[in-house]
């Protein structure tokens, strides 16, 4: 199983941008989610997360501007992001909870998409 993110990129501050990340492989089921992010020297923190059934969540500080969604069919997760603010800079990571076609249940994590926010 792999992931692949993509979307990420460069904009002004209140810009937007929309991520996706897309797994592959011998896929059963993806249960739960989600996007993180790494701002530079600072730890990774959970952004938002979806589950199978379409419950979200967010950060407090993204709720009303970001939006996670998922497509089951196609084994996809996104990210539309709002009024983006420098202090969202970061590489975010995708990351779902998948059992496999080998019955193994695991999270596995995309590499990462950078997004830069300038002011």
């Amino acid at each position: 199983v792999q992931l692949q993110a993509s979307g990420g990129g460069s904009v002004q501050a209140g810009g937007s941008l929309t991520l996706s990340c897309t797994a592959s492989g011998s896929i059963l089921i993806i249960y739960d989610m989600a996007w993180y992010r790494q701002a530079p020297g600072k730890q990774r923190t959970l952004v938002a997360t979806i589950t199978l059934g379409g419950s979200q969540n967010y950060a407090r500080s993204v709720k009303g501007r970001f939006t996670i969604s998922r497509d089951n069919a196609k084994n996809t997760v996104y990210l539309q992001m709002n009024d983006l603010k420098p202090e969202e800079t970061g590489v975010y990571s995708c990351n779902m909870k998948i059992r496999s076609g080998t019955g193994e249940f695991r999270p596995y994590w995309g590499q990462g998409t950078l997004v830069t926010v300038s002011s």
